[in-house]
């Protein structure tokens, strides 16, 4: 299933040149996937409160393709690849209109608050995050 977060490119998340600035895209695509994540039933903050865990980027891969220009209205589309035992692999896609800006190809890791260490997703949220 693909999720799609739309936003406005603001003045905070371009350059002096009036695009957007490459780090940006990942504040961005993290609005996107928190989101996502709500929009499964699967809430960052239930995460943390229920379980003791939470999602943290383990691996990006962003490919730029095209510049987002300030004042642009832009769509990310999120799609959950596949999900183990302890990690989440998934797609993110930027667009304006039909035109593909950026794609990010991202790991998360599932890691407990209390240490930071890798741990297995609880099992009744990895049944929300089923692809």
């Amino acid at each position: 299933m693909i999720y799609r977060y739309h936003t406005r490119i603001y003045y905070q998340d371009t350059d002096a040149g009036g695009i957007v600035y490459h780090a940006n895209y990942l504040a961005i695509a993290e609005r996107a996937r928190t989101e996502a994540l709500r929009e499964m039933g699967a809430p960052h903050a239930e995460m943390v409160e229920k379980y003791g865990v939470m999602f943290v980027v383990h691996r990006v891969n962003l490919h730029y393709q095209r510049p987002a220009r300030l004042d642009e209205v832009v769509s990310v589309e999120t799609e959950f690849m596949e999900i183990g035992g302890a990690s989440v692999a998934l797609r993110q896609k930027f667009l304006r209109d039909s035109d593909s800006l950026a794609v990010l190809e991202l790991a998360l890791g599932c890691a407990r608050l209390a240490d930071g260490r890798a741990t297995r997703i609880p099992r009744d949220w990895a049944l929300r995050l089923k692809i």
